[in-house]
Parts: structure tokens; C-alpha cells; sequence
């Protein structure tokens, strides 16, 4: 029997020749505890009809992808997440990677954006312009977006606490170029929950920041038919310390949270769920994340069509964006960063992912350079033109390592799913702190590993060469801050202050009562009204979020 046959191989030659290995590592295992085999074999996946779990491509469940060609027919969107210093050297940037081959743009703003003060905020001093690009009025927009089409491109924002402000302000710059709102693609992240988790830049308490997030739903399924209104993240949850599994299983969890509160709100699930999309961590290890991306694509096609019912193949399949890790990304020996940003975009396109971010080698020192950037996107580009991986539409799919790892993954990202259920669902389960101790526990469990050796860090506790600065690093101008207030400044001197007064109070109503937010933001925005203005009205009616210690 081929089951004996594998046991005499380990018995008589693997073991014994493992045991004379003066390189062999105390345990093969994943991060997430699956143990690695030492061989896989036909009799590992025995049982499982390909043809049924995980599918065809294009057909449910959609392992083996979501779409029947995949690159075959096009290839992954080129997004390399980008901005820093203010919008007109971000739109410079933007216009650089557009011109390089980068298919899509990817917005970074800064973090008084992202929690909600402008730029002469006491709290933004030190951080404007630092981590992404500051946007305080729609002014600030029209500088980032200038000469760039916004009905020819696709553009992804990576915002939550703010998301509806930044919608608004991407709406009526559309407007004010020409462009029906209903022809705009792109993807706002919206995900606040991941905030709670994992990240922080949250404002509000859940409650009402869930609802704002599904205004959104609800405004776009009627106003912007092609946009993705939500990008459910597992990203920042694996850079916080999660395993892979967490990853699939904490953001999936959230994903059905965001998905209730919508039926919740009267939407109906084939109505919204094809416009939701998703955002993923590509870590080192290969083939654990090629079998993460399938399992995730499994578990939430069942938990679309078993738990809400969904009808339209669309609202069961997974559209997900990857960026390369960047949480593995070392400032010694940084050269080495571009071999595991390889490693990575290939494990995200062989996982089958819909757009692609590259990390660039520089930026555990700052803020990519323009050099760093292109190698960056050069990476992509070899993948998608020379290495081959594109030629077929699922070239890893019947592999026995890569069906068993995402058999495995499947079962154990659902017991975690259903042990957040036993706790009430995901918002229950992350003001009982569960994820987050989770998180915690696998970051603590792999950072002893790192120092124990037993887990290997090329060029950080292992093959260790003198420390040397990478040259070159962008730095941020510190005149760009001051720019930047003198331009809010000038904004807040030539706008009509009545107009944002009663605006102001205008949002203020409809947050106080059960309508649609979406049109007071548009009208708090095309009055210019300040992110900090606007942020602050809706503190008064929401209240803000406190950090909770965790124990």
C-alpha cells in the first residue's frame, strides 16, 4: 500500500539521513502549527475531488481562482501604494509610476488624515507629510489628482477612520472633472474594525463607525455601481504578529460582521456583496501563502452562499489586493529585501491575487526612493513578462503540498471563525479582547524563535555581516509641514465660512439622526470644509474611541 511504502521511506532513508543533516532545524512546521510533511504524496489529498474543492477556475468555490482565464486574459493591477510630503510631490510620484508601467494608484495619506486633524493641529506636529501624503481640504485633492484622469484610472485609498471625508472629496473631484460618478473603479479600504484589532487609527467608537461604513455601502450600491466600497483587510492583522491562519480566519470574521450590518440596514446581499473586496499580507514562506490565498477564497465562497444566501456567483467570490510584507522588510543587509519581495509577489500571483503592491528594499529606512520604487515595480513586471507564471491559469492547482496545506488552513481558520461566533461575532469578540490576544501571542511566539535562532533571518541573526546605512534615502523636507498650514490656511481665508458653518451643522443632524451621511460629507467637502472641522463635528455627536488595556 502506498501508505506503507511512505512510512518505510521515512523509517529507512529520510530520518536517517535527517539525523546526519548538521543543518536540521529543531521542527518543520508553519507558523500557524501546521506541521510540514517531510514528503506529500497522492495519498495526502486522497479523499478530495479536485474537480468539486476547490473547483474549476472562475467556478464555485473559486480556489483556484476567481475568474476562468485569470492572467491569461489580464494580468494583476500594478499598485504601488505611494505618497509622502504633500500632494503636489505625491502627484509628481504618481505620475512617475504611471509612466513606468504602474496600472493602477494607490493613495497613502498621513496619519493626521487618517485619524481625522489637519495639518495646524498641535496633535500633527511632527507627522504631516510623513507616512503618506496630507490632504486637509478638497484643495489638496485637486493637487494630488492633477493632470490624472480620474475616469481613465483605477485608484485605491487606504483610509478608514476618514473613509467617508476622502470619498466625498474623490466624488466631486470626479464631478469637477467631468466624470459620472458611476464610471468610477477603485477601492476604498472602510475597514474599521481591522483599527480595533490590529492598526489603531480609529475615532470613533465601533457602533457608529460601522455604521458610517455602511452608509457607504449603501450610498455607492446606488451612486457608484463600480466602486469596491469596503477593502476588508488581513494586512495589518498578519504585520501585527498573526499567523496565516489568523490572518485568513480574523479577517473573513470581519468580513461577516460588515456583511450582517448591511442586511441589517435593509440591503439586500446580492446587492452590495460583489463591490466588497478584500487585502492581504504576502509573507516569506511560499507555499503557505499560495495555500492561504486558495483557503481564504474557499471558506468565504461557503460563508457567502451557506451562511447569507447570496444567489450571484459574484457576491461569493474573493477579489483580493496583496502587498508584499513589509514587516519582514530588514534595515541589515537591505539588498536582500528585493529577494524577498520576489518570493513574495510570487506567492501572491501564483496565489491568484487581483492587484499587487511590491514593498521596496529602502523602506525600513524611510520613505521609498524614486530608485527603490521602480525596482519595486520592475519586479512585478519580470514576473508578469518573463518568468511564466502568468501562462497558465492555475499553475500550482493539484500540487500534493499546496491541496493539503489549504485543506488544513480551511479547517483551522474555521474553528477560529466558529470560536468568534461562540463570542458574539466579531465586534463582541474584539471588545472581549480575543484577536488581539491571539495576535500578541503568535507575535511573542516568533520573536522568540528569531532569537532562539530557530527561526532564520538572513543577515539579522544568521549569516551576519557588519551593519552598513543603505545611501540614497528620501527624506522629508520639514519646509513641505509648513507649506502645507500655510496653504490650509490660505483655503480656510478664500472659502465661504457661512457655507461651512451651516454645512458643519448639517452633518451634524444627519449624524444625530438615522439618513445616509454620505450627501452632508459631499457637502461639507465641496464647501471645503477641513478634514479636522469635519472629524470634530462628528466627535461632538459620536464621541471618541479610548484605548482598553488588554490583559
Amino acid at each position: 500500500m502506498p501508505g506503507k511504502r511512505r512510512e518505510k521511506w521515512e523509517k529507512d532513508v529520510h530520518e536517517p539521513a535527517l539525523k546526519r543533516s548538521p543543518e536540521r532545524q529543531p521542527e518543520f512546521n508553519l507558523t500557524s502549527g501546521i506541521k510540514i510533511k517531510p514528503l506529500y504524496t497522492a495519498e495526502d489529498i486522497a479523499g478530495v475531488d479536485l474537480e468539486e474543492s476547490p473547483g474549476y477556475p472562475g467556478e464555485y468555490p473559486f480556489g483556484r481562482g476567481i475568474q476562468p482565464t485569470m492572467y491569461r486574459g489580464r494580468l494583476w493591477t500594478m499598485r504601488q501604494y505611494s505618497g509622502f510630503a504633500s500632494a503636489e510631490e505625491s502627484n509628481r510620484r504618481y505620475r512617475y509610476l504611471l509612466e513606468q508601467g504602474q496600472t493602477g494608484l494607490s493613495i497613502a495619506f498621513d496619519l493626521p488624515t487618517q485619524i481625522g486633524y489637519d495639518s495646524d493641529s498641535p496633535l500633527a506636529r511632527g507627522e504631516v507629510g510623513k507616512v503618506g501624503v496630507p490632504i486637509d481640504t478638497l484643495r489638496d485633492m485637486e493637487v494630488l489628482f492633477k493632470d490624472i484622469p480620474l475616469g481613465k484610472v483605477s485608484t485605491s485609498m487606504t483610509i478608514n477612520a476618514t473613509a467617508p471625508v476622502l470619498l466625498a472629496m474623490y466624488i466631486v473631484l470626479a464631478e469637477r472633472q467631468g466624470v459620472d460618478p458611476k464610471q468610477l473603479d477603485g477601492t476604498i479600504q472602510n475597514d474599521i474594525l481591522k483599527e480595533y484589532i490590529a492598526r489603531g487609527t480609529y475615532i470613533f467608537p465601533p457602533d457608529p463607525s460601522m455604521r458610517l461604513t455602511t452608509d457607504i455601502f449603501e450610498y455607492c450600491s446606488e451612486n457608484l455601481p463600480r466602486w469596491n466600497t469596503i477593502s476588508i483587510s488581513g494586512y495589518h492583522i498578519r504585520e501585527a504578529g498573526s499567523t496565516a491562519v489568523q490572518e485568513i480566519a480574523f479577517t473573513l470574521a470581519d468580513g461577516i460582521a460588515y456583511v450582517r450590518a448591511a442586511i441589517d440596514r435593509g440591503l439586500n446581499v446580492d446587492d452590495f456583496a460583489g463591490r466588497l473586496s478584500f487585502f492581504f499580507d504576502a509573507h516569506n514562506n511560499l507555499l503557505e501563502e499560495v495555500a492561504k490565498f486558495r483557503a481564504a477564497r474557499i471558506l468565504w465562497a461557503k460563508i457567502m452562499k451557506e451562511r447569507f444566501n447570496a444567489n450571484n456567483p459574484r457576491s461569493c467570490m474573493l477579489r483580493f489586493h496583496t502587498q508584499t510584507a513589509g514587516c519582514s522588510l530588514t534595515a541589515q543587509q537591505p539588498l536582500n529585501n528585493i529577494v524577498r519581495v520576489a518570493v513574495q509577489a510570487l506567492a501572491a500571483v501564483l496565489g491568484g491575487t487581483q492587484s499587487l503592491h511590491t514593498n521596496s528594499y529602502d523602506e525600513a529606512y524611510a520613505t521609498p526612493s524614486e530608485e527603490a520604487v521602480t525596482t519595486a515595480l520592475r519586479t512585478q513586471q519580470v514576473l508578469a513578462s518573463e518568468s511564466g507564471v502568468a501562462d497558465s491559469v492555475d499553475p500550482l492547482g493539484g500540487a500534493w503540498m499546496v491541496e493539503s496545506l489549504t485543506r488544513d488552513m480551511v479547517g483551522a481558520a474555521e474553528e477560529y471563525i466558529n470560536k468568534i461566533d461562540s463570542l458574539g461575532g466579531a465586534l463582541a469578540a474584539i471588545g472581549k479582547g480575543f484577536q488581539q490576544r491571539e495576535i500578541q501571542e503568535s507575535s511573542y511566539r516568533y520573536q522568540k524563535e528569531v532569537e532562539a535562532e530557530e527561526r532564520v533571518i538572513v543577515g539579522v541573526n544568521k549569516y551576519v555581516t557588519p551593519y552598513a546605512k543603505i545611501k540614497g534615502i528620501l527624506r522629508v523636507d520639514s519646509a513641505e509641514a509648513k507649506k502645507q498650514v500655510t496653504g490650509l490656511n490660505k483655503v480656510k481665508q478664500e472659502r465661504d465660512s457661512v457655507e461651512v458653518k451651516a454645512a458643519l451643522e448639517n452633518l451634524k443632524k444627519a449624524a444625530q439622526s438615522s439618513e445616509n451621511t454620505m450627501p452632508a460629507f459631499i457637502r461639507c467637502v465641496e464647501a471645503y470644509a477641513t478634514v479636522g472641522e469635519i472629524c470634530g463635528s462628528l466627535r461632538e455627536v459620536f464621541g471618541v474611541q479610548r484605548e482598553s488595556l488588554i490583559f
